[in-house]
């Protein structure tokens, strides 16, 4: 009985072994004064402290992961977005809305269940250098910095360089329409197979020196969601093409977002965009884009164009502190009214000015 008992134990203990865990907390806690023009059809200004981003929106998170064994692991990500100025929750006043999920990984890829980044946020991620900032293509569709998926199965697996994944949602968003592309689309719904579904996928190659990408993203409307998206039958593209060449201490990166809105009103597109990122020492770095957004109405005429000019100059004071100065000015054409500023305002057909000084800290 001893020498059994033993025998146990020693079974026991070999397999815990390799049973390591880890429990990592992080975050970014940004912000700043910024200041933009013409906020008001009588052409007021607006000072304060952004609300939804700065140069990347503040946020905190655990992230953890257990060995398994046989080159499996097990993980899960709970991520929180929130409001420095005021404390307050972003993602439509959820607690974790920025990620809440759980899945296994391998030499094969990783399977994710829950809310997920999907794959329109990881096709701009290399090629963006501006990246989901207070003057950003956030401007022109709030929907690129926060593409994520509620209810989602998610697949993303590297393989020499390649990279190839892919979502699917029962329901793509529970959240109501407090914040910014939160359209209360829950999904799931008892005999509607299709209402509030989405699916996204992405093919990319990435090297030392450059990289491309492409995705598609479909999203589906629901009875009851917010509009236009309020009918099953309606649906919302996006799709990605781009790319980045690192030369030196610079990085240049391009593309190009075509959205398609088939509603009740058809709506469609295209953002083109360029910039670099250029490091003058390992401490001092400067951003720089150019974007460019044409819409067409039902008619197929150019409705609301707008040109948005960015720089960005940034400074490390450690490796975790950054203090940067954003600059951005939006050209309006005379029926468009696309703010400078992510969640701001302007009247319609005048061009904007926007400057933001800011501090960062991760942790």
């Amino acid at each position: 009985m001893k020498t059994q008992w033993s025998a146990a134990l020693l079974v026991a203990a070999s397999g815990v072994a390799y049973a390591q865990s880890s429990v990592t907390l992080y975050g970014i806690v940004d912000a700043g004064v910024s200041y933009y023009n013409h906020a008001t059809t009588s052409g007021g200004s607006s000072v304060g402290i952004p609300f939804l981003t700065g140069e990347v929106p503040s946020r905190w998170g655990i992230r953890g992961t257990e060995d398994l064994g046989g080159g499996y692991k097990a993980f899960f990500v709970l991520e929180s977005g929130f409001q420095p100025g005021t404390g307050q929750l972003n993602y439509g006043g959820r607690l974790f809305g920025r990620q809440a999920n759980v899945g296994v990984s391998s030499d094969y890829g990783s399977v994710t269940l829950g809310r997920q980044m999907n794959m329109t946020m990881y096709a701009l991620t290399n090629a963006d250098v501006i990246g989901p900032s207070i003057h950003s293509m956030a401007s022109f569709d709030p929907y690129i910095p926060n593409a994520r998926s509620d209810n989602a199965v998610g697949y993303l697996g590297k393989f020499h360089g390649f990279t190839l994944g892919g979502t699917y949602s029962f329901g793509r968003d529970a959240a109501g329409p407090a914040g910014p592309a939160a359209t209360n689309c829950a999904g799931q719904v008892a005999g509607n197979f299709v209402a509030c579904r989405q699916y996204t996928a992405m093919l990319a190659y990435d090297s030392a020196s450059f990289g491309v990408a492409v995705s598609y993203d479909v999203a589906r409307g629901g009875a009851g969601a917010s509009p236009p998206l309020n009918n099953s039958a309606y649906t919302d593209t996006h799709n990605i093409v781009d790319g980045y060449v690192i030369l030196g201490p610079t990085k240049v990166g391009a593309g190009w977002v075509r959205n398609n809105l088939a509603a009740a009103t058809h709506l469609q597109y295209d953002i083109f965009f360029a910039g670099a990122t250029y490091y003058a020492t390992p401490a001092l770095y400067f951003d720089a884009e150019g974007v460019r957004y044409l819409q067409r109405g039902p008619a197929g005429k150019n409705d609301a164009s707008s040109t948005l000019l960015v720089g960005r100059v940034n400074y490390l004071l450690s490796k975790r502190v950054t203090v940067y100065t954003s600059v951005g000015y939006m050209f309006n054409s005379a029926l468009a009214a696309n703010a400078v500023a992510a969640g701001g305002t302007v009247g319609t057909g005048m061009d904007q000015l926007g400057v933001m000084l800011g501090l960062q800290q991760k942790f």
